[in-house]
């Protein structure tokens, strides 16, 4: 008698395929469905007097177009943002509706930030808790020194902006 094996398979759920998540300045999804994405951004520099980088908010925007596949049915999508100190912060839960097929979802998400340091950013986007994928943000801290522009803004200038003879 052949020996038995017990297997256990664990049957993965459908997930939609990832077609676009990027953080941009600006998408504008058209009448006929269309989406234009206007300056793609995984950095963003922030320029500070402090020797320490202070919160700094950030108003971004994330692009994304996922398509279903096998998948059908209304999901929670979320965004999961991971600091460079791997300070964990959850976005809300977005309940995106997947049809099947090459049907999919395409959103352009306000994604407001507080950028606590300076470092490499991660976002998860996961959908029921899984990560679907990641995108990365470095943010970019720059001391200046306000000695070397002067007192009223920029080297050489005098009060009213304009520049010495």
């Amino acid at each position: 008698m052949p020996e038995q094996i017990d297997r256990i398979e664990t049957v993965r759920a459908p997930r939609p395929w990832v077609q676009v998540a990027t953080f941009c300045e600006t998408a504008i999804i058209g009448n006929d469905s269309s989406l234009s994405i206007i300056r793609i951004l995984d950095r963003i520099g922030i320029a500070g007097m402090t020797a320490e980088m202070q919160p700094q908010p950030l108003q971004l925007k994330m692009a994304i177009v996922l398509k279903s596949d096998e998948m059908r049915g209304q999901y929670q999508v979320r965004i999961r943002c991971t600091s460079p100190r791997g300070a964990i912060t959850d976005g809300p839960e977005i309940p995106f509706l997947f049809e099947g097929e090459d049907r999919g979802v395409q959103v352009v998400l306000p994604a407001a930030v507080l950028a606590t340091e300076a470092g490499l950013y991660w976002f998860d986007l996961m959908i029921e808790d899984e990560i679907l994928t990641r995108v990365p943000m470095r943010v970019l801290y720059q001391r200046i020194n306000p000695q070397q522009f002067g007192q009223f803004g920029g080297p050489g200038m005098q009060p009213g902006g304009n520049p010495q003879q």
